[in-house]
């Protein structure tokens, strides 16, 4: 049975810190609804009402055109290890790019990465959490480091060119922001 939350508690601060991926769901007016897994050390809990997680270099860009038309987006965990749960956060977030107001402040809060293409600053209106019991049990083995041999083999100049060849468009053609 769905429940419903005005803000994050401890106990749901502590699930999310527990699962090592998460999902975002975006959409613009029109077009493709966007469901993505996200990974590796990405997202930081700063509150009852607030999430920021950082955006790596990716095969599309499909959040940040998505917000620039409409601010919604939803974050996902689900548990696949012993308790069952759902949790989804629902609200309204906004892009910051390198070089933005705020940047330098939220980007020290993970990991330095090379292809950190954006951050996005969550502001929660609601929690809900749901059984899960259709979820099966995988076992975590590791992060990939796919990511990181990619990066280590561009240059940073390497690393915009792909931006802006890959990133700069939706799959519906419409502008993500990321600078070319």
């Amino acid at each position: 049975m769905a429940k419903q939350f005005p803000d994050l508690s401890d106990a749901h601060q502590k699930f999310i810190e527990d699962q090592h991926m998460f999902f975002v769901g975006t959409a613009a007016p029109e077009g493709r609804v966007n469901i993505s897994p996200k990974g590796m050390d990405s997202l930081r809990v700063l509150g009852p009402n607030r999430i920021v997680w950082m955006n790596l270099t990716g095969s599309g860009n499909e959040t940040a055109g998505h917000l620039r038309e409409v601010n919604r987006m939803t974050l996902m965990w689900c548990s696949f290890t012993t308790r069952p749960m759902i949790l989804r956060t629902y609200g309204t977030a906004h892009t910051l790019h390198v070089g933005d107001d705020g940047w330098d402040d939220l980007s020290g809060l993970f990991p330095d990465h090379r292809s950190a293409r954006q951050i996005y600053d969550l502001s929660i209106d609601l929690v809900q959490t749901s059984c899960g019991y259709a979820v099966p049990f995988m076992e975590y083995v590791s992060d990939r480091d796919t990511m990181q041999k990619w990066v280590d083999d561009k240059s940073d100049d390497d690393i915009r060119a792909y931006w802006t060849k890959k990133n700069r468009h939706t799959i519906d053609g419409k502008p993500t922001g990321v600078p070319g």
